[in-house]
């Protein structure tokens, strides 16, 4: 099995995320923060707004377009409205992170198995493949300050081709900032710097001054030409909305400092190992490459201090702290391939066996639960509940056999395998709970406003989703507090319910209000209001 593995590295690594998150990639329900994106790609293609970003036709400068101008590439080949063909570019960037972890770790002096599991702790933690449903852009400015921080390590590390590396890590860099702006270099790539003095130290700095001199210039060219552009170009809406998004910073979503100290939670079934992994006085006895143990575990550490120094906090903000997690869990997983028989201890075999158990009964459990909470839905996907369940069961059983053998090779590629699975035939079954009685698509509404010959408005802000499914714009003609009524005598407007009354009695004087449908793009049992709109035809009296 590990010459398959040497021999086929990179074609393993492909085939795990391409089961994993491609095969089923337009099932999960598009979240807020997709809509948002997909919309900017959406106007882009259709209303030329490559540079001077839009969502519902207004300015859009909070993000960079590096990510969307893929995905709206991504769209114009296979459908702007198909969702697989919109998420693709972001899977595909999940893939190209596991590719860069593989070769920084052989960098590192990692042999090939160890690198490769690198990758695949990376590619099957739950947060990393997450971000791309949650918060999509994410994944882009990491990935490619990951490419970067690998040509930067080449460049301190080595004496030939200094300007080459030199000048891809800038590239890649600057990609990274025109993909989310400064994020990625202050939570990737400061820790990675302050790591690297630490445990490697900078070497023959003065010989390598001009090309370092240059890194820097280029990739603030790379990254910052398009902030430069817009600032110039439409300063207002720009100063605007960078006023507001820094305010952000240290006004929303304010969390202690110690919030982000349970991060290696965010890996999902590799939570357990990874903590295990940061017990440095236990595990740096244990490896042999004892420097490299050492430079990922103050990468990550670093990360989680810095990224505590901010009030703002959520959780999806730790994934750059999962990147050089995944390479310390790696040396923890690597001990126990190497070593786990002849443990006798039972403080080391206890976690190990409590934490492998534990998700060979979730594994075993999985065509039970499944078949408790689908109940009569189950026959609209039997062949997928098949699939999942015999490919759990087996995996639980082997996980099972593998632990008491002590082969903790095996376990480790069942568990993920087991993520694997769980994507490409237990993903669909999620669209069982799509059971919403009430759930209305607002895109119909395109069909009352060709026959009724209206334009439709809306009182506040829309939801990205009930925008993105819309599939068009609706201005919001309540600013500053003023409601500013159409000249047309007639015209639609989409209310919230608990807005329809105040509205109503400022219309009813000079207009007749007809409710016709209600919205509802809520597709679970959770009624979100934010998600429903009453459509009222108006008409002047």
């Amino acid at each position: 099995m590990n010459k398959i593995l040497e021999k086929h590295p990179l074609a393993i690594l492909s085939a795990v995320v391409l089961l994993m998150l491609l095969v089923h990639l337009e099932v999960p329900n598009i979240t807020i923060m997709e809509a948002r994106n997909f919309i900017t790609a959406r106007e882009m293609v259709q209303d030329n707004h490559w540079v001077l970003t839009t969502i519902n036709g207004e300015a859009r400068y909070q993000k960079p377009p590096l990510p969307t101008w893929l995905t709206a590439i991504s769209g114009m080949l296979f459908g702007i409205n198909n969702v697989w063909a919109l998420r693709l570019p972001a899977a595909l960037m999940v893939l190209f992170s596991g590719i860069c972890i593989y070769y920084l770790s052989l960098k590192l002096k990692l042999t090939k198995i160890q690198s490769l599991n690198n990758s695949l702790i990376l590619v099957t933690s739950f947060y990393i493949f997450a971000i791309i449903i949650e918060a999509p852009w994410d994944i882009f400015a990491h990935g490619f300050m990951l490419a970067g921080l690998y040509f930067l390590f080449l460049f301190f590390e080595e004496k030939n081709m200094v300007w080459k590396n030199a000048l891809l890590a800038a590239f890649f860099v600057g990609l990274s900032l025109l993909s989310k702006g400064p994020v990625s270099l202050f939570a990737l790539f400061l820790p990675f710097l302050i790591s690297y003095g630490i445990v490697f130290k900078f070497k023959d700095f003065k010989a390598k001054f001009l090309p370092l001199i240059s890194f820097v210039f280029l990739f603030l060219i790379i990254g910052g030409w398009w902030f430069l552009y817009v600032r110039l170009a439409d300063p207002e809406a720009f100063l605007q909305i960078a006023t507001k998004e820094t305010a952000n910073w240290s006004s929303y979503n304010i969390k202690p400092f110690y919030y982000y100290w349970n991060f290696f939670l965010q890996s999902g079934l590799w939570a357990i190992p990874a903590f295990i992994s940061l017990l440095y006085p236990y595990l740096i006895k244990r490896v042999q490459n004892k420097k490299a143990y050492q430079f990922s575990f103050w990468w990550t550490i670093i990360a989680v201090i810095l990224l505590s120094l901010i009030p703002e906090k959520k959780a999806r903000y730790l994934v750059p702290a999962l990147i050089p997690l995944a390479i310390n869990t790696g040396f923890y997983i690597q001990y126990l391939m190497a070593d786990f028989s002849k443990i006798a201890a039972k403080k080391e075999t206890i976690p190990v066996y409590f934490n492998f158990g534990l998700i060979a009964v979730i594994s075993i459990s999985i065509p039970f639960a499944l078949f408790f909470l689908m109940k009569d839905g189950l026959q609209n996907h039997l062949i997928n509940y098949l699939l999942i369940s015999l490919a759990t069961l087996l995996i639980g059983i082997l996980l099972i056999r593998n632990l008491y053998l002590k082969k903790l090779s095996n376990v480790f590629y069942l568990t993920v395998m087991l993520v694997v699975f769980l994507g490409a035939f237990g993903l669909p079954l999620s669209k069982n709970f799509n059971n919403n009685t009430e759930f209305k698509s607002i895109n119909t509404l395109h069909q009352f406003e060709k026959s009724n010959e209206i334009n439709s408005y809306s009182i506040g802000e829309m939801a990205p989703e009930l925008l993105w499914d819309y599939n068009g714009i609706i201005k919001d003609i309540y600013e500053n507090e003023i409601l500013k009524i159409p000249a047309e005598p007639n015209f639609g407007l989409l209310l919230m319910k608990d807005e329809a009354a105040s509205v109503k009695s400022e219309l009813n004087r000079d207009y007749n209000l007809k409710l016709i449908e209600t919205y509802n793009l809520n597709v679970g049992s959770k009624n979100k209001e934010r998600l429903i709109r009453e459509f009222y035809l108006v008409s002047k009296k």
